[in-house]
């Protein structure tokens, strides 16, 4: 009546129960992870969190097929209109798009990406990242929370950390925002000896490495609940801390930056 094969039904009558109890256990694990990363963890993400921590490898489409199954719909992130607008007010350019959007980088302290992103707290309060980013392993190697916009937020903390690494051949890429267009801080990369790169005017996708980190920091981390400065720069200094030593990304082979960053410097050149 079912029309369904002997072969079939014996297959399910041997399989079948085992399949739906190893369905309901990973369906239960899978539950929980994306609960945990509030509803926004796509199916790579659960995949590493289950090699990583409960040592579980299991197939994409698997994970795919039981958040399907379950409605396990995940959370998408959206474009920032504010930030599309911003970029497409910017006015001068003093340097070339060196990248021309190839953020394939296989030698650290190379190449980095840096920008600037609103941070609001505290039913409004603005406070402002400036974060940098090394697209050979995705490691966020220098940044600095402040309640100002100025020359200070961008490169102050960032001049330390040039001033100990070896900067011959080093490229910083960025928007055409005031800030990297100011005499101060251009003289100041040229006497290290860095070389500039921008983005071309209102084109956010020519800095897409920093843009996506920021995009995952605002999308993990609830800024809008802290009630003071503090509060805030605890939780975006625990979150880069998570993102480079702990948070594994698919396209580092499931590694994180910083385990990233140790392989390529221990490979043989």
């Amino acid at each position: 009546m079912a029309k369904v094969s002997i072969s079939g039904y014996y297959r399910w009558k041997l399989h079948g129960k085992d399949k739906q109890k190893r369905d309901k256990e990973a369906k239960e694990l899978i539950t929980k992870i994306f609960q945990a990363k509030q509803e926004k963890a796509g199916i790579r993400t659960i995949a590493m969190i289950l090699e990583h921590k409960y040592g579980i490898k299991m197939n994409l489409k698997k994970i795919a097929r039981i958040k399907r199954e379950y409605g396990l719909i995940t959370k998408i992130r959206k474009k920032n209109p504010f930030n599309i607008a911003f970029k497409k007010g910017l006015e001068h350019r003093t340097a070339p798009n060196l990248l021309k959007q190839n953020f394939k980088v296989n030698q650290p302290n190379k190449v980095y990406s840096t920008d600037i992103s609103y941070l609001f707290y505290n039913k409004g309060k603005r406070a402002y990242l400036s974060a940098t980013k090394d697209l050979a392993t995705k490691e966020i190697v220098a940044f600095n929370i402040s309640k100002e916009l100025d020359l200070n937020s961008t490169y102050g903390n960032f001049a330390k950390f040039l001033k100990s690494k070896n900067c011959s051949g080093l490229i910083i890429h960025s928007d055409q925002g005031w800030h990297y267009t100011h005499p101060y801080y251009v003289n100041k990369l040229k006497e290290l000896g860095v070389t500039q790169s921008m983005s071309r005017k209102g084109n956010c996708l020519d800095n897409a490495p920093i843009e996506s980190f920021f995009g995952h920091l605002k999308d993990e981390v609830d800024l809008k609940s802290c009630q003071t400065f503090e509060e805030l720069k605890i939780k975006v200094e625990n979150y880069i801390y998570y993102y480079n030593n702990e948070r594994c990304q698919w396209s580092l082979n499931k590694m994180t930056p910083a385990q990233r960053r140790c392989l390529l410097l221990n490979s043989p050149a």
